[in-house]
């Protein structure tokens, strides 16, 4: 009987926890704004892509768009935990806010190609949901921005594309890196290894999977943004990423945070780098 009770009280803590884990924060947008949920953009076997999209009204024409990536070391965070997207709704900005593959889903490369996939699905359909093929942010934090940076520095780099092929160009007007992995073989983490899986020390594919090591002339613009007193990604990857893009001559804008930790920014702070980004990407032209 004891077991039983035992039994029983662990399913429900894990039910709790998974209730938890999938809590879904209602994103709020402006009147003349539309939402898709739950869009599916790929499929890989069982496993279905989704996007939460944002539109604004088709009045005004085609709108530039912001696919948001969440966090989460690979192997956890969800999309529903995404809702800060106001300053662009604010300036005409459409939202993607993607899902992707976990670890305990597929190992790498999967996040990457589920997130060129997303980029690849909002070209194709950009008419369709009355969109600006050639104003798209690509924005994320930590692994997040790890994926950002990937999906944008690819460009035409077809090598993560085999589930979405179809598009020949393939770009960005620009990427937003919050404290995002720039070098996976120099982030000394179990997020890391378990990511890598079996290809751990492969330093090829290491490299192949790195932003630092995606950086061209032809790059879109990269904003980048990092507390210097981050304990899980270190600020010398942002450090290094700057350097890179320095060399190749790529217009970019670091934001470094005193103090800040993890994503983890006091309150002014935070809008200060709202509104950096948004000068940023209105610099570039993408919004007026």
């Amino acid at each position: 009987m004891k077991k039983l009770i035992i039994s029983c009280f662990l399913i429900a803590a894990v039910g709790f926890t998974q209730a938890q884990e999938t809590e879904v924060k209602k994103v709020t947008y402006p009147t003349g704004f539309s939402e898709q949920l739950n869009v599916v953009y790929t499929k890989a076997g069982d496993w279905e892509g989704k996007m939460d999209l944002y539109l604004p009204s088709k009045e005004k024409g085609p709108s530039p768009i912001v696919i948001n990536i969440h966090g989460g070391g690979f192997n956890k965070g969800n999309k529903e935990s995404q809702t800060g997207f106001n300053s662009f709704f604010k300036n005409g900005y459409a939202v993607a806010n993607i899902a992707y593959r976990l670890v305990q889903v597929a190992p790498a490369p999967a996040a990457v190609e589920d997130t060129r996939c997303a980029l690849i699905y909002l070209i194709k359909n950009a008419k369709a949901l009355n969109i600006d093929p050639n104003r798209i942010v690509i924005m994320g934090g930590s692994a997040g921005g790890h994926l950002a940076l990937m999906g944008g520095l690819l460009g035409n780099d077809t090598r993560f594309d085999g589930n979405c092929p179809g598009v020949k160009e393939v770009k960005v007007a620009a990427i937003i890196d919050k404290y995002g992995i720039t070098h996976i073989g120099n982030w000394a983490s179990r997020s890391a290894t378990w990511w890598l899986g079996d290809k751990a020390k492969d330093q090829k594919f290491i490299e192949s999977v790195s932003p630092l090591y995606q950086v061209k002339k032809t790059s879109p613009p990269v904003f980048i943004v990092h507390g210097d007193a981050d304990p899980v990604v270190p600020y010398q990857q942002s450090v290094d990423l700057k350097k890179k893009l320095d060399e190749f001559g790529i217009k970019n804008e670091f934001m470094t945070i005193e103090g800040g930790e993890h994503g983890k920014f006091p309150k002014e702070k935070n809008s200060e780098l709202n509104a950096a980004i948004i000068n940023f990407l209105k610099e570039l032209g993408i919004h007026k």
